[in-house]
């Protein structure tokens, strides 16, 4: 059989490998992109998108709760049907995977559907179903195979009683009640749309001592008060012990130091993260390095395999679709040899979490800041002092900013409100461009709109606060 050669061989098509594709495609490199499943990966069929969707329709619950007090006298409250919102959900990452399709035939990507495999030496082979196997060779090969939800030893997800996130996204009715694993952004973005849609009881297990444990403490103590003042039950420094599927539901036993508790609930879901796809892709005939599940990385990607580059979540975190899609442009300028190209900065790649309300941040937590050895100063602002926040009738919220004392240099931004995953790119622009707390107090903020709070959060870390 013809051995096919390329320039570039990108094995996964989710939002590292797609972009990377695209962007190769740019540069004018003869590339293919292999994807043995959807494209646009976990992120776009069975994350990101869907979710989003999914809080979508519990934020319009939140809403409808306190439609009285916008002057709305709804005398049959409205009734939430969970198969149109599935659907829905549904449909938009259909479309957008679809979208995905006519970008790569855009930019005169060859697209493969079938499983790669890593032979050594620039080559893979490509099994597809029903179908002869493809023998390709690059100089240059990008995996970004993604990852999978981790399980627990011992405990089998049965799609019925014990759910990962998959299963929590198609749901063929609402449990009476839900037992979630982690308080991850994962784990807490489903709390808050059971919850908000009408699952009597939530409860979230974790094993460290705060929720969100990524986040600074402050805004993971805040959130926590939020969540559980719409209902939502805790046991934090918890661990699980046992696990079991009924024939009503589940059965659970819990630690929390040296007290155990027994319960029982409708469903689980594991939300423990994810561990990279490093397995049956051929890695054992090259010289790359797997560690926890993930594949061990250099500057731009690289790995110990010459020519073999690894981004997004199979590189191990942060686990995050933008952090993917942007070193996978960073990978391919650096193979292209373009002028300007800078490794990544994880300190300047922003998380979110979509829940109700909606949590962001960038940088340094202020404890990590201290652990640093800098000297600090500290900044908040609450949202009950905004007017935009109060007309929308969503005062609950912090912003928190974090500066280097000696340097006035950015360090990191917290953020817990409505609306916050898209004001903290404010913050990550500034992070990005080296801000000072001197620049940034030269911007003018519109008036009256929730970005005001940026800016006197700002203030506030320097004695300048004018509304509070």
């Amino acid at each position: 059989m013809t051995e096919k050669t390329y320039d570039l061989i990108v094995v996964g098509g989710g939002p590292a490998g797609y972009v990377a594709a695209i962007r190769a495609g740019q540069l004018g490199l003869n590339v293919v992109l292999i994807e043995e499943k959807k494209l646009g990966g976990v992120c776009l069929n069975w994350g990101c998108i869907p979710t989003k969707a999914l809080l979508r329709s519990s934020e319009i619950a939140h809403i409808l709760k306190e439609v009285g007090t916008f002057g709305f006298d709804i005398s049959t409250p409205p009734q939430f049907d969970l198969k149109k919102a599935v659907k829905r959900s549904r449909d938009i990452s259909e479309k957008l995977s679809q979208g995905i399709a006519y970008l790569l035939k855009k930019n005169k990507i060859e697209y493969i559907s079938g499983r790669a495999i890593l032979k050594g030496n620039g080559k893979i082979a490509v099994s597809r179903k029903e179908q002869r196997e493809l023998k390709l060779s690059a100089k240059n090969i990008i995996i970004a195979t993604g990852a999978h939800a981790r399980t627990l030893p011992n405990i089998e997800v049965d799609g019925k009683h014990i759910w990962t996130a998959k299963e929590a996204l198609m749901p063929e009715k609402l449990p009476k009640s839900l037992l979630i694993i982690g308080s991850g952004a994962i784990g807490i973005e489903f709390a808050s749309f059971y919850k908000g849609v009408g699952v009597k009881e939530v409860t979230v297990v974790e094993l460290q001592e705060h929720i969100l444990p990524v986040e600074d403490i402050e805004v993971s103590k805040l959130a926590q008060k939020i969540f559980e003042k719409q209902g939502i039950k805790f046991h934090t420094n918890t661990m699980l012990k046992d696990l079991k599927s009924t024939k009503e539901g589940i059965s659970f036993s819990l630690m929390h130091k040296d007290k155990s508790e027994k319960g029982q609930a409708e469903v689980a879901l594991l939300a423990i993260g994810i561990q990279g796809n490093v397995d049956n892709i051929g890695l054992s005939k090259t010289r790359i390095k797997v560690e926890k599940g993930h594949i061990v990385t250099k500057d731009f990607g690289s790995t110990d395999e010459p020519g073999v580059y690894a981004i997004g979540d199979v590189a191990g975190p942060p686990w995050l679709a933008h952090k993917g899609s942007h070193e996978g442009i960073v990978c391919v300028d650096h193979i292209a040899k373009q002028p300007h190209v800078h490794a990544l900065d994880v300190t300047k790649i922003p998380g979110c979490t979509y829940s109700y309300p909606q949590i962001a941040s960038v940088g340094y937590t202020e404890k990590k800041a201290k652990d640093s050895g800098f000297d600090i100063n500290v900044g908040r602002f609450n949202f009950q002092a905004n007017g935009k926040a109060l007309a929308l009738g969503e005062a609950d919220g912090l912003i928190k900013v974090i500066f280097n004392a000696k340097t006035g240099e950015l360090l990191g931004a917290h953020m817990i409100g409505v609306e916050v995953t898209e004001m903290i790119q404010g913050f990550v622009i500034a992070r990005t461009m080296e801000a000072t707390e001197a620049d940034l107090m030269q911007v003018v903020f519109p008036h009256p709109t929730l970005s005001e709070i940026m800016r006197e959060a700002v203030l506030d870390a320097f004695d300048k606060g004018i509304h509070q």
